[in-house]
Order: structure tokens, then sequence, then C-alpha cells
């Protein structure tokens, strides 16, 4: 590949703009949604499928009803989603604030993660693997 397409692929993919919202997991069979805020929904989507198919995810309760009623008895869906302008603005801000709506709506709802990704104060329920 020559350095004017790669220079052209990098800036298309810098300047793309992803769909951004409120992911969820839900147990067909108990209900039960984990939802999540999300600045790429495929890459998201992605990530948390690969985890569970691996049985290598950090929300054990996730974990346990995906192992037991495996992927085809569960719905995954963007139930909200965030539209937006500048795709280099940051806007997590407004993406909690759509989650903490989708989470007051649905008593079955809980959140994916049980606390910021980035934030290594995941509760031990969260990642214990025993």
């Amino acid at each position: 590949m020559d350095l004017k397409r790669k220079k052209q692929l990098i800036k298309e993919y810098e300047n793309r703009k992803p769909e951004m919202g409120i992911i969820s997991f839900c147990c067909v069979i108990t209900k039960e949604t984990f939802l999540d805020i999300s600045k790429d929904t495929k890459a998201d989507f992605n990530s948390n499928r690969f985890k569970l198919m691996a049985n290598w995810h950090p929300n054990k309760r996730l974990q346990e009803l995906w192992n037991l009623y495996h992927e085809n008895n569960f719905q995954l869906s963007v139930i909200q989603i965030l539209k937006y302008e500048d795709p280099k603005a940051d806007h997590t801000e407004e993406l909690e604030k759509l989650l903490m709506q989708c989470l007051e709506s649905n008593s079955n709802a809980r959140r994916i993660w049980h606390g910021k990704k980035s934030n290594a104060s995941v509760p031990a329920q969260a990642t214990d693997r025993s």
C-alpha cells in the first residue's frame, strides 16, 4: 500500500462516526438485562461476546447465564442511540445520562460493568472466577 493511500485510510478512520448508545444483553429466559454505554456499539458487542464465549467475562452473573442458556437465548440490542456531531468530542457524560434513564425504566436491568471500564476498582463479585 502506498503512503498516500495509507494516510487517506487513517484520516477516514479518525473521522468516522461510530454508532454510540446503550447496548443491552437480555437473557430471554430470565428477563435479566445487562446494559452499558458504548462509544462504538459494534466493537463493544464483539468485545463482550468474545469474553462471554471465552468464559472470561468479568460480570459473573452475565457469564453464568450465558453458560447456562447460551447465545441463542440472549437478545443483543442497541436500546438507545446517541445522536452527535463531533466524533472527537467526549460523549461519556451524555451516554451515562442515557444509561441512567434506561436503568430507571427497567427493574430487571443492571450495568454490565459495575464501575468505569478503565477503573480497576470493580467489585470482587464482578471479577471472582472461583
